[in-house]
């Protein structure tokens, strides 16, 4: 990493680090070491995922008074998601600043989900080696908490009905759904959005939203009703 990535980096994150070392693993993936021999960032992950759940859990805690351990536990796996870390990872652009091996760049590794949400667990990791709690916290509430908590918190608490349906598939053997976007329409700021919810060439349910995420949600819900009412009669 050159001094202006470096530096240039070091600003998008807000934290100069005492240690490069620990910033340069945070950003390697094991495809990467595997061809120069290094170290890659899956301890660090390892490490931020938990320094994640502690600040996550005691924001919840001391923004939610009235919430009881269930409430609490349904906010924190929605707010740590793989998809708010990986949203996190995409606002502070952090694709161009992986280290890949040759396999994972050619097939698209920079804009892989996975990838951007380890690297960022693994930035959390190495803030936190580097500067302490106090300085990990603060990266976490700036970069991730506090955008997926603004204009959000009621949903925090509303039943994810996507995984629900997805448990009760997966426990009786019956494999996944797909999720079709069928129809939007409405001006850009004020859209409609119907989805569909598709399993096995048949088309379970259908519901629109808001957003696309809101559509999802209620369709899932409309198809788990439609699956047990289905079992129960048959």
């Amino acid at each position: 990493m050159t001094e202006e990535e470096r530096a240039e980096l070091e600003a998008i994150l807000g934290h100069r680090f005492e240690h490069l070392e620990r910033l340069e693993r945070a950003l390697t993936h094991r495809s990467h070491r595997q061809d120069s021999g290094g170290t890659d960032n899956e301890r660090l992950e390892f490490l931020g995922d938990r320094v994640l759940g502690l600040v996550a859990s005691e924001q919840l805690v001391d923004l939610f008074p009235q919430w009881d351990a269930g409430k609490l536990s349904k906010g924190l796996a929605r707010l740590v998601s793989a998809s708010s870390i990986h949203a996190a990872a995409r606002r502070l652009r952090l694709g161009p600043y992986l280290r890949l091996g040759p396999g994972e760049e050619k097939t698209g590794g920079r804009e892989k989900k996975r990838l951007l949400a380890d690297a960022y667990e693994a930035i959390v990791g190495a803030i936190y080696l580097d500067a302490g709690l106090a300085a990990a916290a603060a990266f976490l509430r700036r970069s991730l908490l506090d955008p997926a908590l603004e204009g959000e918190v009621e949903g925090l608490e509303r039943p994810d009905h996507k995984s629900a349906l997805q448990e009760w598939l997966q426990e009786r053997g019956l494999g996944i759904v797909e999720y079709r976007l069928h129809n939007s329409s409405g001006p850009e700021h004020q859209k409609t959005f119907e989805v569909e919810v598709w399993h096995k060439g048949r088309r379970l349910s259908a519901s629109e939203g808001r957003s696309k995420k809101e559509a999802e949600q209620a369709a899932a819900r409309l198809a788990l009703g439609i699956l047990e009412e289905n079992r129960g009669t048959a």
